[in-house]
């Protein structure tokens, strides 16, 4: 080893240098005086405190624990095993192997066998001996003085893996249900450790994976997990606590039954996995017993269900390594914890020339365009990734990155009912922005809507109440907002998506934009209604519509916006994509203060 030290060092001084790094890294050093070629001294590594000949090494003692972790390694009773690839999906040691592995993993669906040992990613795993003196044969004798049978009622990890391990570079907690051991169900024993890998997270402050396949709590065994201080009702304390604390991400896969399927609507993202994962608040069965109600698991608590009806489900995977993939995506745009700003790429330049911007906007506010197609013109090539696809799908809600920014981007979609906010999209969006938040996540709302849908139904699906809620996310959001007015802006949909009032760092127009209390056809409808009935002539009253319907556009166009200063500036559409990078960059580090108090009452 090779060091450099001041030229003012003296020989001895070089000598003592030598000596003490020599002995301290156990290595050969060489110590340099200012740029001198020659070793002003040299030290040797020490010889080993112990002998070179010594043949000391493990015992029958630690070739018995060896032996015992291997039969923990195996998991439950061998037909559970055999049953898993039947089902499509990997033994839980493999599933780990899949994640923390290697790249994309080692194995294959399908494969049932046990991995050989923590996989690379694994750094330690806590627990493997959790309820082991209540299966294992060399446990204990039970209070009739007979011994466990191997293989009999086995219950290794007590059903439930918790560790630490890297993922993408990135140091995670996790948690990992044995779908062999009771069906993934909980009990004492895994109840603690799962308590423990969360309050551990709250104190390294590194994201938590829940790798969930469970059939809920051991209802044989509940004594002592279920209503204790400590017991299976403090994961969602603990869930709480660490709700915008740390990025908590769940992925099913299989039925998570009652209490099992609070975990993954507590964690900020949900990844169910086709053709196995469900979640329902009680089995078909119970359903039958309380309510008469004959219903299958899939229609119950399925993908379809939970990501299109319930909107619990953030992504819906193909497959088991599709949901790695999918996590491994979406970690990529989230910080370790609150606080620390979100990883930034390499730029790149996005899908399509943003030239194409204005072309893409129909001039007519009623044409719908996608506005995918406008995200593709604005984003960093292949960044766009969208939750909650099928859930609210009036509002587009997705991370992308710009110059290689992390953004969340919450969009109106014109192709569904003109992207009028419907109370499930403004739910959605609230959640979104409210997530945004937490993780530092700067925010663009891309306005183009007729404002909050009107109706009897929507009233009963409680448009107001959800409405508001995404107000409120948007009024409390501290992250940069950027506004932009793509097309319409009318009603208070321009509240809802980030409008003058609600402390945007900026709102810009395109030139397609408009601003009003309500569109055209709507306002001539409300003021002009009786004036027009009064016209016998109908060419003359088509030709008195047009006039006034126009005459009221000028008065919304952005044109008149910008001459007020509602809106800071109109921008060319093929510069959209810099101006926003340079607005999001310059307000990067902006500061805003809420009011003091506790919190507020609207979520």
């Amino acid at each position: 080893m090779k060091v450099h030290v001041g030229a003012a060092a003296t020989p001895e001084e070089a000598e003592a240098i030598a000596k003490s790094l020599a002995e301290h890294l156990g290595v050969d050093v060489d110590v340099h005086v200012g740029d001198g070629e020659t070793p002003a001294a040299s030290a040797e590594a020490p010889e080993p405190s112990y002998p070179l000949d010594d043949d000391l090494g493990p015992t029958d003692r630690e070739r018995d624990l060896r032996a015992e972790i291997d039969d923990i390694l195996q998991g439950g009773p061998e037909k559970y095993r055999e049953r898993l690839s039947e089902q499509g999906k990997l033994f839980v040691r493999d599933r780990l192997d899949l994640w923390f592995g290697g790249e994309n993993g080692t194995r294959g669906a399908g494969d049932a066998s046990a991995s050989d040992g923590d996989p690379a990613g694994v750094k330690f795993e806590d627990g493997k001996f959790a309820a082991f003196d209540d299966w294992h044969p060399n446990a204990p004798a039970d209070e009739d003085g007979e011994g466990n049978e191997a293989g009999g009622d086995r219950l290794p990890g007590d059903g439930l893996l918790t560790g630490a391990a890297e993922f993408e570079g990135r140091d995670v907690h996790f948690m990992a249900n044995d779908f062999t051991v009771k069906a993934g169900s909980m009990a004492s024993k895994g109840v603690e450790k799962f308590l423990r890998m969360q309050q551990r997270a709250l104190k390294t402050g590194n994201p938590v994976l829940y790798l969930m396949d469970s059939s809920g709590g051991r209802i044989d065994q509940q004594t002592g997990f279920f209503a204790n201080r400590e017991g299976i009702g403090k994961y969602y304390y603990n869930h709480s606590m660490l709700s915008g604390a740390v990025p908590q991400i769940c992925v099913l896969y299989g039925p998570c039954i009652a209490g099992a399927a609070y975990t993954p609507v507590f964690a900020d993202f949900t990844v169910m996995v086709e053709g196995m994962s469900a979640m329902a608040i009680a089995s078909p069965r119970m359903v039958e017993m309380v309510t008469g109600e004959e219903i299958e698991m899939d229609a119950l608590g399925g993908p379809r269900v939970h990501a299109e009806e319930s909107g619990s489900a953030d992504l819906v995977a193909r497959d088991e390594e599709h949901a790695r993939e999918l996590v491994s995506d979406l970690i990529g745009y989230l910080p370790d914890q609150a606080g620390e700003k979100p990883p930034r790429r390499e730029t790149k330049p996005p899908k399509f020339s943003p030239d194409g911007i204005d072309e893409l906007i129909p001039e007519s506010p009623n044409r719908a365009y996608d506005a995918h197609d406008l995200l593709d013109r604005i984003a960093d090539a292949e960044s766009v990734f969208e939750l909650k696809e099928g859930y609210g799908p009036e509002i587009v809600t997705a991370f992308c990155r710009i110059d290689g920014r992390p953004v969340g981007v919450v969009a109106n979609q014109p192709t569904e009912r003109s992207g009028a906010i419907f109370p499930d999209a403004a739910e959605k969006a609230a959640e979104f922005i409210w997530t945004c938040d937490a993780y530092e996540i700067p925010l663009l709302y891309l306005c183009d809507t007729p404002g909050f849908m009107a109706g009897s139904q929507v009233e009963k699906d409680a448009i107001l109440e959800k409405g508001k809620k995404m107000i409120y996310a948007t009024s409390s959001a501290t992250v940069p907002k950027q506004t932009v007015v793509v097309r319409k802006a009318y009603g208070a949909g321009i509240y809802a998506m980030g409008g003058p009032a609600y402390d945007p760092e900026s709102v810009i127009g395109l030139p397609s934009g408009e601003i009003g209390i309500m569109g055209p056809e709507a306002a001539i409808n409300a003021v002009y209604a009786r004036k027009l009935a009064e016209i016998d002539d109908e060419e003359e009253r088509a030709a008195e519509e047009e006039r006034l319907r126009e005459e009221y556009r000028e008065g919304i166009d952005v044109h008149r916006m910008a001459s007020e200063v509602v809106i800071d500036e109109i921008v060319p559409p093929s510069d959209l994509r810099a101006e926003l990078a340079a607005r999001f960059d310059f307000y990067e580090d902006v500061r805003k203060d809420l009011p003091e108090k506790k919190h507020g009452t609207v979520l």
